[in-house]
């Protein structure tokens, strides 16, 4: 029985290990051409490491990419938006949760529902009523999209997570004199720590990715994100893949280091959110 599920374990590993390989060539490549001549781009192989390291193509991109205004927009975006889901979801978690009568239990298959419309099936008429509401080349009229498109996911991470916290701390407050506010915001709140981490990986990651809604709402060279600024290193007629390669690089940097700050936190909440 060890040595059959030995084996087994074994097997799994080999398998994970070579999917894991193919998902890593595409960054393989783009990391070796984003140091690469013009010239090795057409004659060297992909896989073959470059004669000299092309640091230019760094500079180049850096410069294209505007990169401190674009990085500057995407980070105030994606904390921003980030920081006002993490709270609202778990505001609106805990009275689900704790609430349990018809209403909240409506309400919670309401945002439910939310999680099956993709923004993208309602892109045309969430452009029109921005528009209406002044959203087009708006910093804070994104962020409240962003924010009303992905509160019903993380309401829905969030409520699942706090099953797991036991009433009995919020009645014990309760009978030392906490009223119902203080108790979410002292006791609550920072018991949320776990998958509060693991909502800031995912929402940063898709909101710092995204390219759709940027590209619809902000029309604005000063407010353009990253993301936004990367397809205009990609031309139908012309393009250097050098630049556009390394440019791909330093726009995924500050994400990747997020999340490598924050992996510990990540793996501690996905696996406490599955325990009840």
């Amino acid at each position: 029985m060890s040595k059959r599920y030995t084996k087994g374990t074994f097997l799994i590993q080999v398998i994970v290990t070579v999917i894991a390989l193919f998902y890593l060539i595409p960054f393989l490549i783009v990391f070796l051409y984003a140091f690469k001549s013009p010239q090795e781009l057409i004659d060297s192989s992909p896989f073959s490491l470059p004669k000299k390291l092309e640091w230019d193509n760094f500079m180049q991109a850096f410069e294209a990419l505007n990169f401190l205004q674009s990085f500057g927009n995407t980070s105030i975006i994606t904390a921003s938006a980030v920081l006002l889901i993490i709270l609202l979801s778990g505001m609106a978690a805990y009275s689900i949760v704790r609430g349990r009568n018809k209403f909240f239990n409506g309400s919670y298959m309401f945002f439910i529902a939310g999680i099956l419309i993709p923004y993208q099936v309602i892109f045309v008429p969430m452009f029109v009523l921005g528009s209406k509401l002044g959203f087009v080349n708006n910093l804070f009229g994104i962020i409240f999209l962003y924010v009303g498109t992905s509160l019903p996911f993380a309401i829905f991470v969030m409520a699942g997570f706090m099953k797991t916290i036991p009433k009995e701390i919020e009645e014990a407050a309760f009978i030392d004199g906490c009223s119902i506010m203080r108790t979410f915001w002292v006791i609550i709140l920072p018991m949320l720590k776990p998958v509060a981490a693991a909502l800031t990986i995912i929402l940063s990651l898709q909101i710092w990715n995204d390219y759709l809604l940027p590209q619809l709402f902000l029309s604005d060279n000063s407010m353009k994100t990253l993301t936004v600024m990367q397809s205009t290193l990609f031309s139908a007629f012309e393009t250097n893949f050098n630049v556009g390669f390394a440019g791909i690089i330093i726009s995924s940097l500050p994400i990747l280091i997020l999340f490598l700050f924050m992996q510990k936190h990540f793996v501690k909440g996905i696996t406490m959110g599955s325990g009840k």
